[in-house]
């Protein structure tokens, strides 16, 4: 697929999702909003401040339904919007201020109070970035019945474009080598050298930090569920650190690029983080750019300057329009001077920048470049996001398993051109001298292992020997299948936000976890914090299982033990214990977005101990991988040759 079908494709994808967006901000209530985690109402409003950035800023808190999981996060466009406190309706448009426009036929108001962007969220707080207009910060704090909710995020695109457009016209660069690389079977160049011995990693592990370090141009580590990729990528890291001053580190979402920079600083490595972490502790928030911005020690004039502007700004006189200019431009001058010290003296320190891939388009990375661009999780990144970053890099490392969780693609139409296909899957394609396959795993028994191992990975993965018998009793079966064919169990259409749900099937999920709680024993479970997690792949279950164990008496002690999300929520993580829900129960064999046995490899892989799949197997026995699935953990006669049409 050429560079300039892509950005069409890209097109698509952005005029139908904001298209979709304004449809379901007209057609979606707020409470389904809120219970979707894309709104709070109401909020209070806190304080409003300048931060080390030199944006407005303003905190809002949650005050309702903090039982519900949200879904802001560092760099989300937001906005904010208030009720009529009579009805608890969205404010008509003339009741907003002046300019606020009305969605196309509704009585609700679209563009509401102000638009922000998500600086930093917690479980019931946040800070949102605001336009530093007169007033605003005032007005939010002053109206009653305020609430906010999540917003197009044009910007993502806006980059992606241009980093396409970037690397389209590009001739005579390194930019340009690369693209003609990745779209041509040209051998990618590499360095050589003795095999480095690295001990503590398998050989596998060995042989791919050795490739990293070996590559001139591009390198693959391609990281099978359990197999060590993030201690494997860490390695490279550190030990390409001993040849390169700095290196950049990205990854699509800020949770992934947490958690490679969580294990660098465990390694000891310096990293400066362009973002705001989404798990807030203070261990995660000491190594970001904002933090250590505003506790080098020329912070305090600095504030002080910028103070002074401001007010220089508010009390401007008439008639001293040059006394005023001279005195604002040499304050702004010696403001530039100090954040240049600054700035200077934190990315001098730093080994490696770590951000996000659109992230990495932030001001302050202006004009850095790299010899070395690490980008993680790189399956579930589009190719053009993955260009946004390479502009500053002169080779790349791409980290991720491309049998994995897909770049998320809303667009029917885009989805079927090729959007969803990744860099990373083009070079696997193009390329295989480059990659290297991880294959001993060291999270689950062999016998939830196997079936991943066959069908995504040519049977290459192995389990590590001290995994390969794991279990929590003794002659448990590891993995089992609860038919809930004829049980009464059927799904029902909840709407296309949400899709679809089968209250028996969870009721069933419940009680069948309960009975094997019971086996293990309550004393146990909470000695040695046996975990759960429960997954489904429909988000209208989800919630429905959140309910009813928190309506349970039973599940109560367990609580924190148990985790209940979807089948992208629990991407990257693991627990002793698993059950998945898969919802679908009709006759015609429709299973909707299950068919993706990408998620699937997640969920059935999430498992170190025990894995619970609750489904009906005459639905999803119309499709071949189930029906192998189902064969292989009943012990079933094999399902025959169906599985020609392998991942």
């Amino acid at each position: 697929m050429s560079l300039l079908r892509q950005k069409a494709l890209l097109q698509t994808e952005y005029d139908e999702e904001k298209e979709n967006f304004k449809r379901q901000m007209q057609a979606l209530g707020l409470p389904r909003r809120i219970r979707r985690g894309d709104a709070w109402h109401p909020v209070r409003i806190g304080r409003s401040y300048y931060n080390s950035l030199n944006q407005l800023a303003i905190e809002v808190y949650r005050t309702a339904d903090d039982d519900i999981e949200h879904n802001f996060e560092f760099g989300k466009p937001v906005c904010f919007f208030h009720t009529d406190e009579a009805t608890g309706r969205e404010a008509t448009a003339d009741k907003l201020p002046t300019g606020k426009t009305q969605a196309k036929g509704t009585a609700k108001a679209f563009d509401l109070i102000a638009t922000g962007t998500v600086s930093y969220a917690d479980t019931d707080r946040m800070v949102v970035v605001i336009p530093d207009k007169t007033g605003l910060a005032v007005t939010l704090q002053n109206t009653e019945n305020v609430g906010v909710q999540l917003f197009f995020d044009e910007t993502s695109y806006k980059l992606m474009f241009e980093a396409l457009d970037r690397v389209i016209r590009a001739k005579g660069n390194r930019l340009a080598y690369l693209r003609d690389l990745f779209y041509s079977k040209q051998k990618a160049q590499t360095f050589s050298f003795d095999t480095i011995k690295f001990p503590w990693l398998n050989t596998a592990q060995e042989l791919a930090v050795n490739n990293v370090l070996r590559a001139k141009d591009v390198a693959v580590v391609h990281g099978p569920p359990g197999t060590g990729k993030t201690t494997t990528l860490v390695e490279a890291i550190y030990e390409t650190l001993k040849r390169e001053s700095q290196v950049l580190v990205c990854a699509q979402s800020n949770m992934a690029v947490d958690w490679i920079s969580e294990k660098l600083v465990d390694r000891g490595v310096a990293v400066l983080r362009i973002g705001n972490p989404t798990r807030v502790n203070d261990k995660m928030l000491s190594f970001t750019y904002e933090r250590r911005f505003e506790s080098h020690p020329d912070y305090p004039e600095l504030w002080s300057i910028r103070k002074a502007i401001r007010q220089l700004r508010q009390n401007r006189k008439r008639g001293s329009a040059d006394n005023w200019h001279q005195k604002v431009e040499r304050l702004k001058s010696r403001a530039t001077e100090i954040e240049c010290r600054i700035n200077a003296q934190l990315f001098g320190e730093a080994r490696v920048i770590a951000s996000t891939l659109v992230g990495s388009a932030n001001h302050v990375l202006s004009g850095q470049k790299y010899t070395t661009l690490f980008i993680d999780e790189a399956a579930q990144a589009l190719e053009a996001a993955c260009w946004i970053a390479m502009k500053r890099a002169s080779r790349v490392v791409l980290a991720g398993d491309h049998c994995q969780l897909p770049p998320t693609v809303k667009s029917f139409e885009a989805m079927r051109g090729g959007l969803a296909k990744t860099l990373m899957e083009r070079i696997v394609e193009k390329k295989p001298e480059v990659v290297t396959l991880l294959k001993m795993q060291y999270r689950m028994n062999e016998r939830i292992m196997r079936f991943s191992s066959d069908w995504f990975y040519g049977g290459m993965v192995e389990p590590a020997p001290e995994v390969k018998h794991r279990g929590i009793l003794d002659y448990d079966e590891p993995m089992v299948w609860i038919d809930t064919s004829g049980t009464e169990a059927y799904e029902q259409f909840v709407g296309e936000s949400f899709g679809r749900i089968n209250k028996r099937e969870a009721h069933l999920t419940l009680d069948t976890l309960q009975t094997y709680f019971e086996k293990i024993g309550k004393e146990r479970i909470l000695e040695e914090s046996i975990d759960v997690g429960i997954i489904s792949p429909y988000r209208a279950q989800v919630q429905y299982l959140r309910q009813l164990i928190k309506q349970s008496d039973f599940f109560r002690p367990y609580r924190k033990l148990i985790a209940v999300n979807t089948v992208d929520g629990f991407q990257g993580q693991e627990r002793d214990i698993v059950f998945i829900s898969l919802v679908r129960s009709n006759q015609e064999g429709q299973i909707g977005f299950l068919s993706d046995l990408r998620r699937m490899n997640v969920a059935i892989t999430r498992a170190r101990m025990k894995l619970v799949i609750m489904g009906n197997a005459e639905t999803l026995g119309h499709t071949a991988f189930y029906k192998k699935l189902y064969a292989y953990v009943t012990g079933e006669e094999d399902a025959g040759e169906e599985d020609a049409d392998r991942v």
